[in-house]
């Protein structure tokens, strides 16, 4: 996290929750959105169906025109997703645009923090594996504003990177029979996040109270293991509540 630039982060501030909400059972939907204020048209956030981790899905085996059979490639995810929708995230060319794909977490207002994660579209064991989704240190990440214990009531910005060495996920499990997706979650008990607020300290933030939660993607194809600049996620998880759909437009 510690490279983002000023400019990078100005792409933190894509939207701002209302703080309504006193459970992670009030999480109920993931918004894309885009942050591109010298209109680069480089980014791109969508919910897309056909592209999210399966569960239970339909197969017609070839050469049927009817499903014969299911395909499950991450044994739980949301039920309320009918269509295999994936969150595609993408940024097209230099990591320095002043521009980030992400979305918006809604409904997560008052709640109090003991896991987030998603599963992330990418073969193999290692967040770090050159194939599939982009899985850098500072995106996909996640930007969380929330307020310390009852003693400290101060908002603090905390980021959670998909590959941060002051934050490594708490699981890291192969998904699907050929292991094509990664349920990454950061939790069971302690969720470590760097402070913005105090140079990027590693904080455990479990239990403050949530003002707002984004998903920030703002590393573009030069930045490695990939040079992809691009991910596709699915089963946004608030404390074990999936959501794996939402609008297409990021308005």
């Amino acid at each position: 996290m510690k490279h983002l630039s000023k400019a990078i982060l100005g792409g933190v501030g894509i939207a701002t929750v209302v703080a309504t909400a006193a459970w992670a059972a009030n999480f109920n939907n993931v918004t894309p959105k885009e942050f591109d204020p010298g209109h680069t048209f480089l980014v791109q956030s969508t919910w897309a169906d056909g592209i999210g981790c399966p569960t239970k899905a339909p197969v017609a085996v070839y050469p049927a025109t009817h499903p014969t059979t299911t395909y499950t490639a991450c044994a739980t995810g949301d039920a309320h997703d009918k269509q295999n929708e994936g969150l595609l995230l993408a940024k097209t060319g230099p990591t320095n645009n002043n521009a980030s794909a992400g979305a918006t977490l809604n409904g997560v207002g008052g709640t109090k923090l003991t896991e987030l994660g998603y599963d992330l579209r990418k073969p193999g064991l290692d967040v770090t594996d050159p194939r599939g989704s982009h899985c850098g240190n500072g995106a996909p990440r996640f930007n969380v504003v929330a307020s310390g214990p009852a003693t400290s009531g101060n908002n603090h910005l905390f980021f959670i990177g998909c590959n941060s060495s002051d934050t490594p996920p708490t699981s890291d499990t192969p998904e699907g029979a050929s292991n094509e997706w990664q349920r990454l979650r950061w939790g069971s008990g302690t969720i470590l996040a760097d402070d913005a607020n105090n140079g990027f300290m590693p904080t455990n933030i479990s239990g403050f109270k949530v003002k707002s939660i984004q998903i920030v993607f703002d590393e573009g194809q030069d930045t490695g293991p990939d040079n992809f600049g691009l991910a596709v996620l699915d089963n946004i998880d608030v404390n074990k509540v999936l959501v794996g759909h939402g609008p297409a437009n990021a308005g």
